[in-house]
Formats: structure tokens, C-alpha cells, sequence
């Protein structure tokens, strides 16, 4: 089973958190990918914080965790917004109930549905909102 890490996921797994790195043992590496939309998630806010670091102290810190973050995200297959995804988007932005999902968090369901995989987010009781999405959390 392919098993698709949220952003909230991975910033757990990358600050160290012992019960998601317990539970990424028990799966196969071949089973595990994010998305591009997480990648941009991921690498947006550690441009951000590099951006408007104020002092020496920030600018150090922000540049190793943009490049712990690369280095993470090398390890991970990322999955695209492929056709079969990006349709079922366009159909759950048609429907006005889930037009409180954000984009962003639409796409990574779009994504998680179109490759038949769970997704693993600490958000479980948001992402339950998309019909058939299989979600698990390892962070609490």
C-alpha cells in the first residue's frame, strides 16, 4: 500500500518526532511518496522564513532547515497533479460543500485518490471530508 505524507507530516518527521519516524519504519521506503503540492508547501515556507530572517542568528538557521528540508524531500518519490487528479479536483470544486477544503489540501486528496494510497496527516478530521479518502495519522 502506498502511503502519501502530508506536509504536517513531514514537518513532524523533520523535527524529529519518534511516532512518525516509529511508524515510517514499519513501511517499505518503496511505499512511501508526497506531492508536488507539499513540496511547494514545504520549501515556500522555508523561503519565507530565509526571506525575512532579521538577523545573522535567523539567516544560519534558515538556510539549514531549507537545505535538512531538500534533503528530505531528495529521499521522496513526489507525486504530480496527473490527468485522473487533476479531473477529480475539478469535480470536487464544483461541489459548494467542499469548497472549505483549500486548494492546496484538495490537490493533496486529488492526488492521494487518483493513486489509490492512504494519506498520512494529522489533519485526519479535515481531509475525512473527501469522499473515499483513506487517512491515517502518525503524529498523535
Amino acid at each position: 500500500m502506498m502511503y502519501i505524507l502530508d506536509t504536517d507530516t513531514i514537518t513532524h518527521l523533520h523535527a524529529g518526532n519518534n511516532k512518525v519516524i516509529e511508524n515510517i519504519r514499519k513501511v517499505d521506503d518503496d511505499d512511501l511518496r508526497t506531492t508536488i503540492v507539499t513540496k511547494i508547501e514545504l520549501l515556500r515556507g522555508r523561503f519565507d522564513f530565509l526571506l525575512k530572517a532579521s538577523d545573522i542568528n535567523q539567516l544560519t538557521r534558515a538556510q539549514k532547515l531549507l537545505y535538512r528540508t531538500e534533503e528530505l524531500l531528495s529521499q521522496l518519490p513526489i507525486l504530480p497533479i496527473d490527468q485522473k487528479a487533476a479531473l477529480q479536483f475539478e469535480q470536487f470544486r464544483k461541489i459548494n460543500k467542499f469548497r472549505k477544503i483549500g486548494r492546496a489540501d484538495m490537490l493533496i486528496g486529488c492526488i492521494t485518490l487518483a493513486n489509490k494510497a492512504i494519506l498520512v496527516t494529522r489533519n485526519v478530521r479535515h481531509f475525512h471530508q473527501i469522499p473515499g479518502l483513506l487517512v491515517k495519522n502518525w503524529v498523535d
